[in-house]
């Protein structure tokens, strides 16, 4: 009974520990975060298993923490207002060309970054942008002018292959 105690604080520290971080920590991890992720998840485990080293708590320990993220994704499917708390939520962090400084301070996101991801998807000025969204995974959403948006005719569809 201790060690399935000890497995869920554990899982739910994790998991508080993973929202504190932010977006976009994830989505930015270089080779050190990995390294560092590795360590931490063997410091868990002495954490989740203290010293007993059995096959049959180690099989517990990922059984119920498996169980517990499903039931966070299952929470989260049922529940838009849990799902949100679990998953996040996405951030606007500029419309019609103008950052959104409160919103970017908030999420920890330089305007170096911003610009960096901008470039990253093809997109030379801020002019250029009509919205920028944080989605809640750490990804940025760009969502450009239409310069054709004049036009009265609707471009022709394109062939597909199939």
């Amino acid at each position: 009974m201790e060690l399935i105690v000890r497995t869920v604080v554990i899982f739910v520290a994790l998991w508080l520990v993973m929202r504190v971080a932010g977006k976009r920590e994830v989505a930015q991890m270089d080779a050190f975060d990995l390294v560092t992720i590795i360590v931490l998840g063997g410091l868990v485990t002495q954490g989740i298993l203290q010293e007993d080293y059995s096959a049959v708590s180690a099989l517990v320990s990922l059984g119920l923490v498996t169980l517990l993220s499903v039931g966070l994704s299952w929470l989260g499917w049922r529940s838009p207002r849990i799902g949100a708390l679990i998953e996040g939520t996405p951030t606007i962090l500029l419309r019609d060309g103008q950052p959104d400084i409160e919103a970017m301070k908030a999420e920890r996101v330089s305007m170096a970054n911003l610009l960096a991801a901008a470039r990253e998807h093809g997109v030379r000025s801020l002019d250029e942008i009509d919205l920028v969204v944080l989605e809640a995974d750490g990804a940025f959403s760009f969502f450009t002018r239409d310069d054709d948006a004049d036009d009265d005719e609707p471009d022709p569809p394109k062939a597909q292959a199939v």
